[in-house]
């Protein structure tokens, strides 16, 4: 499996503080980036990429910001990862196998795909399976559970400030 670019885990993150926001408001690209602890330039290219793929509307204006384009269980993570690293196969096939010396350059010996190809994007559709069975809303309960008191509190003093 390829590797996942360092912009999935700010959209997810993002995401998952945009599915917080009250209905109606909005959070600027400067807030998330605060929030985050990222530069704002590298989040809005990450933003930019969410709103394309219809996950996250941006808002235009001095009062504007970003707001999730759906309810948070109708965002799933593979929706997020994929609009940031693409949906193309992590495995990419070669065929070297028909390389080696002692190889066949008959074509029809090849008919089958590969089957280490197969197992690959087998094991990959696995992993898409169970990012597409998650979704923020998963995502916001396990922080509800799992942030600490101390951390919801910051948390809500920040988006109570931030939010438009």
């Amino acid at each position: 499996m390829r590797r996942l670019s360092d912009g999935v885990e700010a959209a997810l993150h993002c995401a998952l503080v945009l599915a917080s926001l009250p209905e109606g408001k909005v959070l600027s690209g400067k807030s998330l980036a605060e929030f985050h602890g990222v530069s704002e330039s590298y989040l809005l290219k990450h933003l930019r990429a969410l709103t394309a793929a219809e996950l996250v509307e941006a808002l235009p204006g001095p009062r504007g910001g970003y707001r999730l384009a759906r309810a948070a269980a109708k965002v799933t993570m593979l929706d997020i990862v994929e609009a940031i690293d693409g949906t193309e196969p992590a495995f990419m096939c070669r065929e070297i196998r028909r390389r080696n010396p002692g190889n066949s350059k008959d074509p029809c010996v090849y008919k089958a795909d590969c089957f280490i190809k197969s197992r690959m994007l087998a094991a990959e559709k696995l992993w898409r399976d169970a990012l597409r069975a998650q979704t923020l809303a998963d995502l916001a309960a396990d922080g509800e559970r799992l942030i600490d008191p101390h951390n919801k509190k910051a948390f809500a003093t920040f988006l109570g400030k931030q939010q438009r």
